[in-house]
């Protein structure tokens, strides 16, 4: 009997309650139910908001309770919170000092899985250089499985998952501040204010990232972006194998950005050029340290040429950068996964000028002056809608550089947004959505927002 079927062996005689009904949760609730568990899933929405979803589960076998009191009277011995679950929730905090188990879908699925695991964290960068080690690793011949906070649960599919199978997850804060197991190979691509509307405080926020290297041994390896403070001094956490990445300086175990704009690798003394930033099909700076953390990770595992392929060919992550459509000489960008000011800057980073930039939404509670110089030194129209809109106008107007560009619009909906910046678009321009605020104020994620906008984009 392997690990899994203990596991699940062990399940059985034991009440399991699930705290969310969301995309994290609902193929693990089936999975539970089906197998025979008795199993009970909670969430604030109503049956009507769950739609068709409340009677999958049902019909699986597990039992809901739905609505404002998810929470009153939790009798359970085991307890899965969805990731955005505040960690000291007075519940969860009462349920852990009654002794009961509260994990998440994902610290089950590191405790269980039995192939090589790669983990990647950081304020921004994540998603995309997740995506690029689940490619290279794919196109050398390795069945992939990606998930976390990116795409799907893995739990779900654990009883397919082979030996030689590998693993790449995306790890959130959330997700991270209670894990107790680190992946085989971590990344940590920068670390920047973000979720400060969950997290305690900006050290609670580091405190989670640096659980992604806390309980890995000394054949781990760990991936840390030597041009970022923060994750520089992570360094003292690792007990396996180094990897530094740079686009402003060389490093001696780990990828860089040489003076001649081609990315590199140093292997403890001996160097090889890969290939030059201009080779990338995804534009920008940031992206060029996302394949510099991405080859950190793999070297040795995937052979150059095929990363190499991948710089070449890879088209970007659905909402990251995204060409909607160019028309009477306009580009449109979908940038919705920009959901904090230091997104949005790396955004505009791959525009000129003559932007038209469409911004704001649900407040982190993040500083917004950062971004003003940004706005200011490349935007000619900012539209601006939502919580963060009246904070966001004021840390550009309050800028040492705002000279009354660039002009401030503010509108009370996507509609409004993108018929405002067809009207005023002129040749030459460039529309993108970066809303450096999150979505929850309209929209479910940010992916939802993404899908909205690109909708309206297509129909003008």
């Amino acid at each position: 009997m392997d690990r899994t079927e203990k596991f699940f062996e062990a399940m059985h005689g034991k009440k399991v309650a699930f705290l969310g009904i969301g995309v994290s949760n609902t193929d693990v609730i089936r999975m539970f139910a089906e197998k025979g568990i008795a199993t009970e899933a909670r969430d604030k929405a109503d049956r009507g908001k769950l739609g068709g979803a409340a009677d999958l589960l049902e019909r699986s076998g597990a039992v809901l309770r739905l609505g404002e009191g998810y929470l009153d009277d939790i009798d359970a011995d085991v307890v899965f919170r969805t990731p955005g679950m505040n960690w000291w929730l007075p519940e969860l905090v009462e349920l852990r000092a009654r002794g009961k188990a509260v994990t998440s879908e994902m610290e089950v699925f590191f405790d269980l899985c039995p192939c090589r695991r790669y983990g990647v964290t950081g304020s921004d960068g994540k998603t995309t250089t997740t995506t690029l080690i689940a490619e290279m690793l794919a196109a050398s011949g390795r069945t992939v499985h990606k998930g976390g906070n990116i795409g799907r649960a893995l739990l779900p599919i654990i009883e397919d998952i082979k030996d030689e199978d590998a693993a790449v997850v995306e790890l959130s804060s959330f997700q991270l501040i209670s894990m107790r197991s680190s992946p085989d190979v971590a990344v940590v691509t920068n670390v920047a204010p973000n979720h400060l509307d969950v997290h305690k405080d900006m050290e609670e926020y580091i405190e989670a990232k640096r659980n992604i290297l806390r309980h890995q041994n000394a054949f781990s390896r760990a991936v840390l972006n030597d041009d970022n403070v923060i994750t520089r001094s992570m360094t003292e956490l690792v007990r396996g194998d180094l990897r530094l990445f740079s686009r402003l300086h060389s490093v001696k175990n780990g990828a860089y950005l040489d003076g001649e704009g081609y990315l590199c690798y140093c292997d403890h003394g001996k160097t090889t050029r890969l290939f030059h930033k201009d080779e990338i099909k995804i534009p920008g700076l940031h992206n060029v340290e996302n394949y510099l953390a991405a080859i950190s990770a793999l070297w040795g595992e995937v052979a150059p040429e095929i990363m190499e392929n991948i710089a070449r060919t890879f088209p970007g992550v659905e909402h990251r950068i995204e060409l909607c459509r160019e028309k009477n000489g306009v580009k449109w960008y979908n940038d919705s996964i920009a959901t904090s000011p230091t997104r949005t800057i790396a955004g505009l980073a791959c525009f000129e000028k003559n932007v038209i930039l469409i911004a704001g939404g649900y407040d982190k509670h993040l500083s917004y002056e950062p971004l003003a110089p940004h706005i200011i030194g490349k935007v000619k129209l900012l539209i601006l809608s939502g919580p963060t809109a009246e904070k966001i106008a004021s840390a550009v107007r309050n800028s040492p550089d705002y000279r009354g560009t660039p002009e401030i619009l503010f509108v009370d909906s996507m509609e409004e947004a993108v018929s405002a910046a067809a009207l005023r678009a002129e040749p030459g321009d460039t529309v993108t959505l970066s809303p450096a605020s999150a979505s929850f104020d309209k929209y479910k994620n940010f992916e939802a927002r993404g899908e909205h906008y690109k909708e309206l984009v297509k129909n003008l």
